[in-house]
C-alpha cells in the first residue's frame, strides 16, 4: 500500500486488528475514535484499504455461521494473519520522518505499546525537533508581521505558537519519562508513565505563568 495517508491507514487497520477481530462497523468505530483524533477520516478509504489488505494475504475474512433464528447471515469478521503481523512489526519499526509528521505520529503514537523502546525514543525526538522548526519560523514571521496583524489575527498567530510551544512540552516530558525507563534495571522495553506525563503537562499548561 504506498502513499503516505495509505500507509497510515494499513497501519490503524492492522493495530486494531492486533487487538481483536471485528467486523467492518466495529473496525470503522474504532478507526473514527482513532484517526478522528489526529485527522479526518474517510469512510470511503476502509474499504479499499481492507480488500488491499485481503489480497496481499495480511488480513483474512471469517464468514460467520448463519444466523438459524433469523435466517441470515452475520457480519463479516476481519483478523489479522501472521504475514499481517509481521508487516505491523515492520510498521511499528519505522522511525524515520513519516512516523513524526503531523499525518502520522499520531497514530504510531497510538500503537506505543507494541513498539520497541528505541523506536519510540526516536520518534519522540524526531517529532520535538520538527516542532522546533516549526516554533522557529512561526515566531520569525510573527516577529516580521506583527506590526501589520489586527488583533484578532495576532491573537490566533498566539494561539497557534502557545499549542506549539504546549505539545513541546509535553514531549520533553514524555523523552523524560522514556530515558528513566531505560535507565531503571528490567525496564527498558516497557512503556513510560504515560498518564503521569500527560497529568503534569496539563497541570503546567493551566497554571499561570505568575504562579511558576
Amino acid at each position: 500500500m504506498t502513499g503516505s495517508r495509505g500507509g497510515v491507514l494499513e497501519l490503524a487497520v492492522l493495530g486494531s486488528l492486533h487487538e481483536t477481530p471485528l467486523h467492518g462497523y466495529e473496525l470503522r468505530k474504532r478507526l473514527n475514535t482513532l484517526l478522528g483524533m489526529f485527522r479526518a477520516f474517510s469512510y470511503g478509504s476502509l474499504y479499499p484499504c481492507l480488500r488491499g489488505l485481503l489480497n496481499e494475504g495480511l488480513i483474512a475474512e471469517e464468514e460467520p455461521p448463519e444466523d438459524t433464528v433469523l435466517g441470515r447471515r452475520s457480519k463479516i469478521v476481519y483478523k489479522i494473519t501472521a504475514e499481517g503481523k509481521e508487516r505491523l512489526q515492520e510498521l511499528l519499526s519505522q522511525s524515520g520522518p513519516s512516523s513524526w509528521e503531523d499525518e502520522s505520529f499520531g497514530i504510531h503514537f497510538a500503537f506505543f505499546r507494541h513498539t520497541e523502546a528505541e523506536v519510540r525514543l526516536r520518534i519522540l525526538e524526531g517529532r520535538r525537533s520538527r516542532l522546533e522548526e516549526r516554533l522557529d519560523r512561526v515566531r520569525e514571521a510573527l516577529a516580521r508581521t506583527r506590526e501589520r496583524l489586527d488583533s484578532y489575527t495576532l491573537e490566533l498567530q498566539r494561539h497557534g505558537l502557545e499549542s506549539v510551544e504546549r505539545e513541546v512540552r509535553w514531549l520533553n516530558e514524555l523523552i523524560d519519562s522514556e530515558r528513566r525507563s531505560r535507565s531503571a534495571p528490567g525496564e527498558g522495553d516497557h512503556p513510560p508513565d504515560l498518564a503521569q506525563a500527560v497529568q503534569e503537562e496539563t497541570q503546567r499548561a493551566d497554571t499561570p505563568e505568575a504562579d511558576r
